[in-house]
């Protein structure tokens, strides 16, 4: 990683110059960073169809559904400032392996009685600071001609854990399941989590495998502690971060779109559920499932973009974020299962085309303005403020009474508006350089 010049000064490493690489070499231990990754998201989604099933269990109304994302993302957003240090000051795979522990403890509260939602917020506490430490890792270990590709089995990662969990999570509250002797096992616990006990502890050892593979993972030996560890020194250093990213021309431009796409996405993630339980008339375990088209479709459109863009091409992935936008309204006229399908696999490709590159070229650029563990910090927490704005007014539109299909067609044409006016600037600025120098 470059050296940090003076303060206010912008480094540059323009990875124009870089000569391109057939085939860039993932780095040592990667695999284990995948595996575990694989583990803990897998086991973060399966737990939120098992939370939902909970609450619908213990007579919540459904609007209280997108607030256990709500509360899991909130401390994305509240510990952004303190979750980069620390992933900075320690190895990283350590910390991974630590904030699995949190994730567990929060499970444990679920299953003790604590409110599903507060319980999810103990579950993100640990997953917050997960986050700085999984990619800062990866940008420490990997070169940057290999980010795009090594993002690329990120996203992969994320995104099978996504369709898996999905699926996980949808047999976990299944009458099949319900009815096991493993399930029944659980009950005899006697714990307020009543017959899903058994589910909690399925994800539970999900978890406690995850932390294992994490111990493993290789240092990289990179460490950046800050100078002062005071509340008001980190915000004011996190401030300062958070500005320099969003000024940058290609950081601020990534970041807009990330920002956007993760908003959309978790918003997506309980809207699909409510309108295939009301359009195609699916349970919560089937629904579930449908949810793992999308996952399926990320997955590809994931490859391609690891496989063709290049890191000075990323800016390409904002028409595949437009044709996201635009395609959402035309789901909502969908009425057969099958069809639906196929359409939300369509959506979930072009999502995945459009977060992997701009992803990698954030990345890129947090890296070599910040660091690791701060670049990601600030980018997560960008990032899920949007989750919590989108997933508030989700919950506004659900308490309203608000038809599912106008809030899916609306989330899709806000996208398309923003990532239209996102291309607009980014061509107005390219094109600059080459007015002036027709001028000259």
């Amino acid at each position: 990683m470059p050296a940090h010049d003076s303060p206010g000064s912008v480094p540059t490493a323009p990875y124009a110059t870089v000569a391109p690489v057939m085939a860039p070499r993932l780095p040592r231990g990667f695999g284990l960073v995948i595996g575990a990754q694989f583990a803990s998201a897998l086991a973060d989604n399966a737990l939120l169809i098992v939370a939902i099933a909970l609450l619908a269990q213990q007579g919540f109304a459904p609007w209280w559904a997108p607030l256990l994302k709500f509360g899991f993302m909130a401390a994305y957003v509240v510990l952004a400032p303190w979750v980069g240090p620390l992933a900075d000051t320690f190895a990283k795979g350590r910390v991974m392996a630590a904030m699995n522990v949190v994730k567990m403890g929060g499970l444990a509260l679920l299953a003790l009685g604590l409110h599903p939602v507060a319980a999810l917020a103990v579950v993100g506490l640990g997953a917050a600071a997960y986050a700085p430490a999984k990619y800062g890792l990866i940008t420490e270990l990997a070169e940057p001609e290999a980010l795009v590709k090594a993002n690329g089995w990120i996203e992969i990662s994320v995104v099978s854990a996504a369709l898996l969990g999905a699926v996980l999570g949808g047999a976990l509250v299944s009458p099949w399941w319900l009815a096991s002797p493993l399930a029944a096992f659980g009950d005899t616990l006697d714990l307020p989590a009543d017959k899903l006990t058994g589910s909690l502890a399925a994800l539970l050892l999900i978890y406690a495998v995850s932390s294992g593979l994490n111990a493993g993972i290789p240092d990289s030996g990179q460490r950046q502690r800050s100078a002062a560890h005071g509340t008001l020194f980190l915000l004011r250093e996190f401030r300062t971060a958070n500005r320099r990213l969003w000024r940058d021309p290609e950081g601020g431009l990534s970041l807009a779109a990330t920002t956007l796409f993760w908003g959309v996405g978790a918003t997506l993630q309980f809207a699909v559920l409510r309108w295939a339980g009301e359009a195609l008339q699916l349970p919560l375990s089937q629904a579930a499932y449908l949810q793992a088209a999308v996952a399926v479709g990320v997955i590809g459109g994931a490859a391609a973009a690891g496989r063709w863009l290049a890191l000075h091409q990323a800016r390409h992935g904002l028409w595949a974020g437009l044709a996201l936008g635009l395609l959402m309204p035309v789901v909502t006229q969908i009425d057969d299962v099958a069809t639906a399908a196929v359409m939300l696999a369509v959506v979930g490709a072009v999502g995945g085309a459009m977060v992997v590159p701009l992803n990698a070229l954030l990345q890129h650029r947090g890296a070599v303005l910040l660091s690791a563990g701060r670049s990601v910090a600030v980018q997560g927490f960008n990032e899920n403020l949007s989750v919590l704005a989108m997933l508030a007014a989700y919950a506004g539109c659900e308490a309203a009474g608000l038809p599912i299909a106008w809030s899916l067609a609306g989330l899709g044409l806000f996208m398309a508006a923003l990532i239209a006016a996102l291309i607009a600037r980014s061509g107005a600025r390219s094109a600059a350089p080459s007015g002036a120098a027709r001028r000259r």
